[in-house]
């Protein structure tokens, strides 16, 4: 039986850049190739660029301290639609969870091209070399841009709480930054479906209005169950 996802409150993130070469990527070079391109001829808006991966992790008092390294998409796609065996990476990335004044939290539905088509979650993305500062990684500016680029919001108008949950799923470690706004969930529906009408191919299909258990979805993944049923639960 698969062991549910664990939730912890993270106080800071000190996430640092340090290539490496990833032995999985280098192994299994031909079954990797092949299989993107089997996935560009079926969505051909795909792109093979760069990404980031955990590879060392630890939580010192509060504080989440890890390293990353650099692949190609196809390789990090693979590895994840192969069921993310042990090849010494975690996938972490951050995540944006708007709750509205009316205690509603918006997730997003993502787009029929895009290769999570259907699967509905918070605004978030694969960390890539854009989130590199120096010689750090960093995830407020990962979670700002996917904000901005998928909702057409700017975080700095919500109120954002301290820290971040750190949701545990297997190999994946979700960041989630919990935004607090002033308005009510329908209005910033609204806003967000404004924002994606006027875009030439936006991400998301729709926006989601969860305000309990009763709105959970199958195409919700764990770790989005997992928080949200955390989160309700202290309300």
């Amino acid at each position: 039986m698969k062991k549910a996802p664990s939730i912890f409150h993270i106080d800071r993130l000190d996430l640092s850049f340090a290539p490496e070469a990833w032995v999985f990527a280098i192994e299994r070079r031909i079954e990797i190739d092949a299989y993107f391109e089997v996935m560009r001829r079926e969505k051909p808006a795909l792109w093979n660029g760069r990404v980031l991966l955990l590879h060392r992790q630890v939580v010192e008092q509060g504080v989440l301290r890890g390293e990353y390294l650099e692949t190609n998409y196809a390789s990090f796609a693979a590895w994840r639609d192969w069921g993310r065996p042990a090849a010494g990476v975690r996938d972490c990335f951050s995540a944006a969870a708007m709750r509205s004044a009316d205690g509603a939290f918006l997730l997003a539905v993502m787009g029929p091209h895009t290769f999570n088509a259907g699967r509905i979650y918070f605004p978030c993305g694969t960390p890539d070399p854009n989130d590199v500062v120096a010689d750090k990684v960093d995830l407020d500016l990962s979670v700002r841009r996917e904000l901005k680029e998928e909702t057409g919001f700017d975080i700095t108008e919500f109120d954002a709480e301290a820290g971040w949950d750190m949701v545990v799923d297997g190999p994946l470690i979700v960041l989630i930054k919990v935004l607090r706004s002033t308005e009510k969930a329908i209005a910033l529906r609204e806003r967000v479906l404004a924002h994606l009408a006027r875009g030439e191919k936006p991400e998301l299909a729709d926006v989601r209005i969860v305000r309990g258990q009763s709105d959970f979805d199958h195409a919700m993944p764990d770790f989005v169950r997992a928080f949200l049923t955390a989160r309700f639960a202290a309300d």
